[in-house]
């Protein structure tokens, strides 16, 4: 629907300033409520998309049916909207945030901060190109993100743009948890639980990327997706 591929370019463009003025006067514990819940809103639906990526390493029609039930749910008139504010929400917030942290002590306190630049930046590029793209009529499935994986000279960008994303996704995730879990789950401490996570976090990316690339073999694309690339050349 044409008025939902806008809303995330006229909210971010246009409404930031808005936002970010209204975010101003709260204090920080407002601001970080705020940062907690649209956090766990962009969470499930970044969960269930890389899950959706990973799943492409059984193959790319296994990864469209799955991708296609999943868009049932993210892609609902009411549901995509609420998603793309949460998006905007996350970024400013993280930034005030940002400002009013003084001291990092510790690896998972700074990955925490780091992370959350990049997941930030990540999110706004990524984001705008998915409704660039569908804003002229491509569809952005399997072979809209695989492009940038399987064509010189865009993989020698796009492979570390998209393994910093995951990796700073579960770092994120990994630094919240080792800040807020205060017992021990089976006698494995907090410290390893969120190793773990990162851990979780380099299996998924050698999923994704040998799922995107087909293992690494190259992917037959079809002319539509082949002509998007050759126009950037």
């Amino acid at each position: 629907m044409i008025y939902v591929k806008l809303i995330f370019i006229f909210v971010f463009y246009f409404c930031h300033k808005e936002i970010f003025i209204f975010i101003s006067p709260m204090n920080k514990r407002d601001i970080k409520s705020l940062h907690y819940i649209s956090g766990i809103l962009i969470t499930i639906f970044i969960g269930l998309h890389l899950f959706n990526h990973a799943y492409a390493i059984l193959g790319v029609e296994k990864h469209v049916v799955l991708m296609s039930a999943l868009r049932k749910i993210y892609r609902n008139p009411y549901v995509e909207p609420l998603l793309l504010g949460a998006v905007v929400v996350q970024v400013i917030s993280g930034i005030k945030l940002l400002f009013k942290k003084q001291t990092r002590k510790g690896f998972y306190d700074k990955l925490h901060v780091y992370s959350g630049l990049y997941l930030a930046f990540f999110l706004v590029i990524h984001v705008s190109a998915v409704l660039t793209g569908r804003f002229h009529g491509f569809d952005t499935n399997f072979y809209y993100s695989a492009t940038t994986l399987n064509f010189f000279p865009f993989y020698m960008f796009f492979f570390p743009y998209y393994i910093l994303a995951i990796f700073s996704f579960f770092g994120h995730i990994a630094a919240i948890h080792y800040k807020k879990m205060k017992k021990n789950i089976l006698s494995i401490s907090p410290l390893v639980q969120a190793n773990l996570i990162l851990l979780l976090g380099t299996i998924v990316v050698i999923m994704i990327l040998l799922g995107q690339t087909n293992f690494f073999m190259g992917v037959s694309f079809p002319t539509e997706y082949i002509k998007l690339v050759k126009s950037f050349l």
